[in-house]
């Protein structure tokens, strides 16, 4: 253990790399973690990402805070730990009885030049990626850097004074794609009453609270939000933030979205990332309710991926990744046709580029006056029968129906 505390004493500094902590005792504390040098204001600080289930926890720590934690995490969760640093390269193991075996491996001084080519360039691009989101931001992005928002800060997006925290950068500019969605559909939603919205599978709600933010403290809308998920600890984590902020139009509950019956009427239904067919039953839900504005970003098209069968596309079909995709664009585009015949003028959007997440696609309806109950297209039904889709949207549509 001496040996272990001298080597993090040796590597816990601006030459960092990175340190990776796996093979967990416990994976309800957590499955694994990350450790990397940040610079907050002029300070040197250790930033630990510490993976649990599907939560991710980020905080800072000081050199000697963060000697401590890892001390402790090799003593009492990790069993494996890898350390990358631009002079040495080490891996620390832990065995059943508690005894490590620490080997390390000094990098010749090639080895170190290329290592640090490697990080100044990472460093390089990030600062270009940077400055390019400030020099855009000013003119295009709705909620703007240097402004705090309330939301934003509580949510770790932003710190008190209004810099975006480096980690949050792609998730501001999701917020902002976001708001411009529903600015392009504002004369589609009432003004004259209370706007009734509800977000179906909204996790963490970053969305959801800018949604809030936007609609009333921006555009003074009365509006009543209300947030479903079913892990009750985002759920109570976000009323609390709800309360602190006096959002007092903003509720959290918990639930499953197919068998929500919170509402009788609701004017915009969101939902983002909900998994499988809880996006189809979040769409007919808000076409139930003659919801004004749809929007989903569909996540984990499990359904067609399970079902499709094509005799002249089997070629194509047997590579699973090409299955896989092909089985998500169809579904989302057989959910655009189905949200189209139930009377809603729908558009598939770019949500975010691809290069920050393959979950991009947003279907966005808004509904159309006489167009309800508009004949079927003859094309879907031909489309189902040669692929051998049954559709969980179709049938609750029809169950609407009848």
């Amino acid at each position: 253990m001496e040996e272990f505390k001298r080597l993090l004493q040796e590597v816990l500094t601006e030459e960092l790399i990175q340190i990776n902590l796996s093979n967990s005792r416990d994976v309800d504390v957590a499955s694994k973690a990350r450790v990397r040098p940040v610079v907050i204001g002029k300070e040197l600080l250790f930033q630990e990402t510490l993976y649990r289930g599907t939560q991710v926890f980020h905080a800072n720590y000081t050199k000697a805070e963060m000697a401590e934690r890892l001390t402790e995490q090799v003593t009492d969760l990790f069993k494996q730990i890898q350390i990358q640093s631009t002079d040495l390269q080490a891996t620390v193991l832990v065995s059943k009885k508690g005894k490590l075996t620490l080997k390390r491996k000094n990098l010749t001084a090639a080895e170190q030049s290329a290592g640090k080519k490697e990080t100044a360039f990472k460093n390089i691009k990030e600062n270009q990626n940077m400055e390019r989101l400030s020099h855009n931001r000013t003119k295009q992005y709705i909620l703007q850097e240097g402004k705090p928002v309330d939301f934003l800060v509580g949510l770790g997006v932003q710190t008190p004074d209004g810099r975006i925290t480096k980690a949050r950068y792609d998730k501001f500019r999701q917020i902002n794609r976001y708001l411009e969605f529903i600015e392009d559909v504002l004369d589609k939603l009432p003004n004259d009453r209370t706007l009734r919205v509800i977000d179906f599978g909204c996790g963490k709600s970053y969305l959801t609270f800018a949604m809030y933010y936007y609609l009333h403290e921006m555009q003074g809308r009365d509006i009543r939000v209300t947030g479903l998920d079913l892990k009750e600890d985002v759920i109570k984590h976000c009323n609390e933030l709800a309360e602190q902020l006096n959002y007092t139009g903003l509720h959290f509950e918990h639930g499953d979205i197919g068998q929500y019956t919170g509402a009788d009427e609701v004017d915009m239904v969101v939902t983002l990332h909900a998994c499988d067919t809880a996006t189809d039953h979040a769409i007919a839900k808000a076409i139930s309710w003659g919801a004004s504005v749809i929007m989903v970003v569909p996540c984990c098209q499990h359904e067609v991926n399970k079902q499709i069968k094509n005799e002249l596309m089997a070629p194509v079909l047997r590579y699973g990744l090409i299955k896989e995709r092909m089985s998500a664009l169809m579904t989302d585009a057989l959910r655009a046709n189905l949200m189209e015949q139930m009377g809603y003028e729908t558009q598939v959007l770019e949500f975010i580029d691809m290069e920050h997440t393959p979950k991009n696609l947003l279907i966005r309806g808004v509904k159309q006056s006489g167009m309800r109950g508009r004949k079927r297209p003859v094309s879907i039904q031909e489309l189902n029968d040669a692929f051998h889709l049954d559709l969980t949207l179709e049938k609750l549509l029809k169950d609407n129906r009848e």
